[in-house]
């Protein structure tokens, strides 16, 4: 064989390559291979030869070829058999490597079956080999085509058939430590490999997860993807080229979410793995694991019906769970500081929506029934009675409401995004708004309303849905119907069939048994008046009102003619005027509706004015010298024995007060800007007009000649409710007080500021204001003395204005004028009580009654008028001019002010939270003093404002002290104070000053110190960690009511305080639990926690001080005289969450001993002894203290008490008892881990702990002591009484 060798090595040394071809040929496979073979045990010029074997084999010629090929078969399996030697093993493969490319399609088939077979098997001994078959794989992928069955595949194909094949290494037996071997090779090399190749490997591992390591297998690939995405988004902020696509690696999601479903499917143990690992992620309070692919895998696999509910359930919870968290964090700095970052579920949730587009049609249904879920679960609740208890306007607060509101943001974003799956959300909305008529829809209402708003076109499509709705809209609530028609008014603009479905549906409603029916057709009729214009309405922007949330502005003019709107608008309104002969609800909704309409088409000014007109002249008394001018009579109906009202008088001259003067501002605008050009219109609307003037002036100058005799309405009349007498009567009396308050603001208007004028309306308001007084007394007599003052009739802008030029307005024309409203302080205070009741309002429903009620912008406007001209009022006259109120019983002028202003700060910030910043600006700009621009600023000058006056109030002597007054100042600072940054400089002056007036003021005034204390505890919460503030408290509180053998005075602070001891054991308790979730994941993963130690560390550290300094003020608390009730008992139920807390942290220390061995911190060592010495003995001698409180009767006073309420008492004190088992019951918990965890240790925690006395059977050292000496004192006395007795008897009796 050496003679061949050295042949061969020879001939490919020379040049001439045809020779040595020749001499390979020649020879024999089987000598070529024991050639090879010599060569390579002696590791002898074995390179040489090879190299030289190439040479003579030209790769182009199938001779050649083959001969190659039998070179690589031969030489695999040599370097695998062991028997060579290292380095001449490693020189083979790196020649091999080098002449891979060479070797032709079939050959690098061949060789790559060779590779497959021999893995398969396991004949990969050493794996050296296996350096080359990347190589063989990379020039298979080269190929074009190759044979393959019957047919053919490229070379990139069959490189994928290969792996696939290779991959299944399911047919191979393995043990479970091979198999996890294997599982975590396979998933590293996830990140080499190309995205493409990423499904069927994961294919492959789900299938080799039917052998175990089903946990590992899935959270390999959640993890993957996991970074992926994090990677992705990365590289979108830097703008640069990506490395992935984000379509590719969506599309490759998809794919692996679809194979780990399937394999779910057939394999229910790898779906409970699945679910369980959520579990535990769940319980873990930052959702670390948490992703978009992981929700989206989970929705998906909530499509199998065993696991639906399981699911849905766990994202519930994961989704209220981190809300909840997220408002913890927000609320607490100690918690901000200590932990960065929120990881937010609801953002996840987002994601996932955003990523469906890239065709995961299989996680669409999932989302859908995800967002109905979360809006059926977290929806508003129907509150007493049927009523909504949260308005839609507000902004999403609570968890609870974040968490409705994230399932129409779902809902929305799906809809807009998957066309497939439209039609579906559009029937289950419109489903659940006409069956869920017990419970409010507003959640349904705001997202059928987005979708319109979203895709107006697309809704058309399904417009049948729509039609079908409005069949059962005369069975609906009248707020859903409201809510509806607003919603849908975008779709009337541009369809016409729409149009007349609805039309016939409210034709129908309108001759309805029901009463809700009516007034849904009155809505909806008075609805498309306002938004079908008749053409050359005018278009000024007193009439731009928005409607609706929609901003689709439709030009209807180029479909429909004008013409054919005015008929239609004039149709309607001959419908709505049979509501004229209806109940006084429906009326009242016409009356209401008819002033927004007129606004919004002012071409049926002439229509909706005759109709005005016709009913008025029903009620009205023509004979001028007739009094009253009114009819009361028509306005009422009996049906037996009950009295209604029929028709709403007041808010009739309301209307048609408000339509006729806005229409004659009209006029007055348009006669100064064009010629007159329509004439006759003019001259009929001016009949009218001058008509209803004179009738307006005739029922002004009556109603102030006619006294309430005229009305029967003298004091003697009757009021009570319980007869029909007094019904009417009251009826009466709100309608003649409405009259007059719609003539007052009439004949202000009219006046322009003249003398006589004001004094007739001064007149008005007598006659009103003594008819109010009498109701108020009548009603306060009977049995029910909660009477409401009926709702004021002046609209919102009038008395914006009124209370303007009552208090601000120094024009000197008018002054004469006005002296006539100011010198009436009734007139004064009742403006300034009807601002107040208006704003309350708004506050309460979002709008007000009267005109421009439901504009937010213009409420807004008057708003900011209101503000300026109350803050200027308050700050401005001092509350010394308003001593002679301060007798009477009621709240004084100043008072009033404050509350308006507290009402308006509370209102704007629900309403209009964006808008605040503009509100105190505009507060400004009237007071004339705008230096600063900033809004923080602003907003601090106003609080400095307010913390002046509270303090003037402070400083007076103590007789002087307006309780209600300082508890409003002390809510409006709250309320101002949310607008400050807690990192600004404004709020920790505001805290400072907050906590000098706290020491600073000694009136006991339970309520005021109450207000003050929660301000400055909200305060700083949002600074630092209230433990050290707790601390102070709880001195002071000592010191105030003495210890336990001290003499008792009362105190309102203790629960106050301990309710924020509460507030801080919740932070704690949630701390320990991160932490304790966090310790177990790093046990799943192990290995993470010496990454995290440090960051550990912060967290206990902080919780143990938090836990240290509040040991330390409960132990203040525990050794003071608290009265019994349930100051004892709360406290009592704070101690026992203490050690429950505490026991939670020892057993996170077991769980820290048991799995990392590490020290105990010497902080937390401290903390043990802290408890043990200082409050547990103290708890204890509380226990005593409270039992002795509670069951002694005390002095002569309380046990007549006592046995007055002696069963109320005794089950009081069974209830108030169970406090002390509990708290004995958590200190003997702690003992009990504490011991525990002294073995697992080794350090002795238990030394500190005093064993406990029992309980059973307690002897008090101290009462014994007393009571021996008090025996042998009064044994002293009777011996010296009988001196007769002899020695021997005492001595028995001292032996006894």
């Amino acid at each position: 064989m050496k003679a061949e060798m050295d042949k061969i090595v020879s001939l490919s040394l020379g040049e001439n390559t045809a020779e040595l071809q020749k001499y390979l040929s020649s020879l024999t496979n089987d000598q070529l291979i024991s050639v090879i073979t010599n060569s390579a045990l002696k590791g002898k010029k074995v390179g040489t030869t090879i190299k030289g074997i190439f040479k003579g084999s030209p790769p182009n010629s199938t001779e050649g070829s083959n001969r190659r090929l039998l070179v690589y078969e031969h030489c695999i399996p040599l370097c695998e058999s062991g028997e060579l030697q290292t380095e001449v093993a490693a020189d083979i493969i790196g020649l091999l490597m080098l002449e891979t490319h060479t070797l032709s399609g079939s050959s690098l088939a061949q060789l790559a079956s060779l590779f497959v077979d021999a893995i398969k098997v396991g004949k990969m001994g050493s794996g050296k080999s296996l350096e080359l078959f990347p190589t063989v794989l990379t020039a298979l992928a080269a190929c074009e085509a190759l044979a393959y069955g019957k047919g053919e595949l490229s070379g990139e194909e069959y490189k994928k058939q290969l792996i696939n094949s290779l991959c299944s290494s399911r047919d191979v037996p393995l043990s479970s430590d091979e198999l996890q071997f294997l599982v975590e090779k396979v998933l590293r090399m996830f990140t080499k490999l190309d995205l493409q190749e990423i499904p069927p490997l994961v294919y492959q591992l789900l299938l080799l997860s039917a052998k175990g390591c089903k946990k590992q297998v899935l959270d390999g690939i959640i993890n993957y993807f996991k970074e992926q995405d994090v990677q992705q988004e990365e590289e979108s902020l830097d703008l640069e080229v990506q490395s992935i696509p984000q379509d590719q690696l969506r599309h490759v999601e998809g794919t692996a979410i679809l194979h780990i479903v399937f394999a779910v499917r057939l394999d229910h143990e790898l779906g409970r793995e699945f679910l369980k690992s959520f579990k535990v992620i769940h319980r873990i309070t930052s959702y670390v694991d948490l992703c978009p692919f992981s929700v989206a895998l989970l929705l998906s696999v909530a499509r199998i019906q065993r696991y639906e509910e399981q699911v849905f359930d766990l994202l519930k919870g994961a989704i209220i769970k981190s809300f909840k968290d997220e408002q913890l964090q927000q609320g607490s700095k100690f918690l901000q500081d200590l932990l960065t970052g929120h990881c937010s579920v609801a953002q996840m949730i987002l994601d996932t929506v955003k990523n469906s587009v890239f065709g995961w049609d299989h996680v669409t249904q999932g989302l859908v029934q995800l967002g109905f879920f979360l809006l059926d679960t977290f929806g508003p609740k129907p509150g007493p009675f049927g009523k909504s208890t949260e308005g839609s306007a507000t902004v999403a607060r609570t968890p609870t409401q974040q968490a409705c509101k994230l399932g129409g943001q779902v809902l929305l974003q799906s809809f807009k995004m998957h066309e497939p799956i439209r039609g579906e959300i559009l029937e289950q909305v419109l489903n659940r708004l006409v069956t869920k008529t017990a419970s409010p829809v507003n959640h349904y209402l705001d997202l059928f309303s987005d979708i319109v708003v979203s895709a107006p076109m697309i809704l058309l499509e399904s417009s049948s849905k729509v039609t079908e709705t409005f069949d059962h809209m005369s069975y609906l609530p009248l707020a859903t119907v409201q809510g509806l028609l607003k919603a849908v008014q975008p779709l009337l603009k541009i369809s016409m069939s729409l149009k007349d479905a609805l039309i016939l549906v409210l034709r129908k409603a309108m001759f309805s048994s029901q009463l809700d029916g009516r007034k849904s057709a009155v809505t909806g009729f008075l609805l498309l008046l306002k938004n079908f214009k008749v053409l050359g309405s005018l278009a000024s922007s007193q009439c731009s009102q928005a409607i609706s949330s929609s901003q689709i502005q439709v030009d209807v003019h180029s479909r429909y003619n004008s013409a054919a709107n005015e008929a239609f608008c004039l149709e309607i309104l001959s419908s709505l005027r049979r509501c004229l002969g209806q109940q006084a609800d429906v009326r009242l909704m016409l009356y209401e509706g008819f002033y927004d309409v007129l606004r919004r088409n002012s071409q049926l000014a002439s229509s909706i004015m005759q109709t005005l007109f016709s009913q008025l002249r029903r009620y009205y008394e023509p004979e001028q010298d007739l009094l009253p001018p009114v009819k009361l009579e028509p306005c009422i109906t009996a049906h037996g024995d009950q009295i209604y009202l029929q028709e709403p008088l007041a808010h009739l001259v309301s209307c048609t007060v408000h339509c006729l003067m806005w229409l004659q501002n009209m006029r007055q605008s348009a006669q100064r800007n064009a010629d007159n050009s329509d004439e006759e219109d003019e001259e009929e609307e001016e009949g009218y007009q001058s008509d209803l003037q004179a009738i307006l002036e005739s029922m002004t100058r009556r109603m102030i000649k006619s006294e309430l005799e005229d009305f029967e309405l003298d004091k003697s009349a009757e009021f009570s409710l319980g007869s029909s007498v007094g019904v009417k009567n009251n009826i009466y009396a709100v309608l003649v007080m409405g009259v007059y308050e719609v003539l007052m603001e009439y004949n202000f208007v009219k006046a322009n500021y003249s003398k006589s004028c004001f004094e007739e309306l001064i007149e008005l308001f007598s006659r009103y204001h003594k008819l109010s007084e009498i109701l108020k007394e009548k009603s306060g007599k009977g049995r029910v003395p909660s009477h409401k003052t009926p709702r004021s009739l002046l609209s919102m802008g009038f008395t914006s204005t009124l209370v303007t030029v009552l208090f601000r307005d120094t024009t000197q024309s008018r002054e004469e004028a006005l002296s006539v409203l100011r010198s009436n302080g009734e007139f004064v205070r009742y403006t300034v009580s009807v601002v107040v009741q208006k704003i309350q309002q708004l506050e309460e429903t979002g709008h007000t009654d009267g005109p421009d009620g439901q504009s937010t912008d213009r409420t807004f406007r008057f708003l900011c008028d209101m503000t300026s001209v109350l803050m200027w009022r308050y700050t401005n006259i001092p509350s010394v001019v308003e001593e002679a109120g301060k007798k009477e019983k009621r709240s004084s002028l100043s008072q009033l002010c404050l509350e308006g202003l507290l009402r308006i700060f509370t209102t704007c910030q629900q309403r209009y939270p964006d808008k605040m910043a503009q509100l105190l600006s505009a507060m400004e700009s009237a007071e004339g003093d705008a230096e600063q621009d900033n809004g923080t600023e602003i907003n601090y000058f106003y609080i400095r404002q307010f913390q002046r006056a509270l303090f003037t109030q402070l400083t007076g002597a103590e007789e002087d002290f307006n309780s209600k007054e300082a508890q409003l100042l002390v809510s409006i600072l709250s309320v101002l104070s949310r607008q400050l940054k807690p990192s600004s400089q404004q709020f920790v002056q505001m805290i400072t000053w907050t906590v000098k007036i706290c020491k600073e003021t000694s009136f006991e005034d339970a309520a005021f110190s109450k207000g003050l204390l929660s301000l400055l505890f909200n305060l700083h919460v949002l600074y630092k960690s209230p433990v050290s503030l707790l601390l102070e408290l709880c001195q002071d509180i000592h010191s105030q009511l003495g210890d336990i053998d001290q003499v008792h005075k009362n105190n309102c602070y203790q629960l106050l305080v301990l309710s924020q001891v509460d507030r801080v054991l919740d932070e704690v308790d949630w701390l320990i639990a991160r932490k304790k979730s966090q310790t177990a994941s790093d046990k799943l993963g192990s290995g993470e926690a010496t990454q995290t130690a440090g960051q550990q560390d912060a967290v206990e550290k902080a919780v143990t001080v938090q836990l240290g300094t509040l040991l330390t003020a409960l132990n203040e608390l525990v050794q003071t005289a608290l009265l019994p009730g349930t100051c004892t008992i709360t406290l009592l139920r704070e101690l026992s969450r203490t050690y429950t807390i505490l026991t939670t942290l020892v057993k996170y220390y077991i769980q820290v001993c048991t799995s990392q061995h590490g020290a105990l911190p010497t902080r937390f060592e401290k903390l043990v002894k802290l408890s043990g010495t200082h409050l547990t003995p103290q708890c204890y001698s509380f226990i005593t203290y409270a039992q002795s409180g509670e069951f002694s009767c005390g002095d002569d006073k309380k046990k007549k008490r006592r046995n007055e309420v002696n069963t109320a008492g005794s089950a009081k004190l069974l209830r108030e008892t169970k406090a002390i088992p509990n708290l004995i019951f958590s200190i003997e918990q702690y003992e009990k881990y504490l011991i525990t965890l002294t073995k697992k240790s080794k350090v002795n925690l238990m030394q500190y702990m005093k064993l406990s006395t029992s309980r059973d059977f307690r002897i008090n050292a101290a009462t014994l002591d007393a009571a021996l000496q008090e025996q042998d004192a009064s044994q002293e006395t009777t011996e010296s009484q009988d001196t007769e007795e002899t020695q021997e008897p005492k001595q028995k009796k001292r032996k006894q």
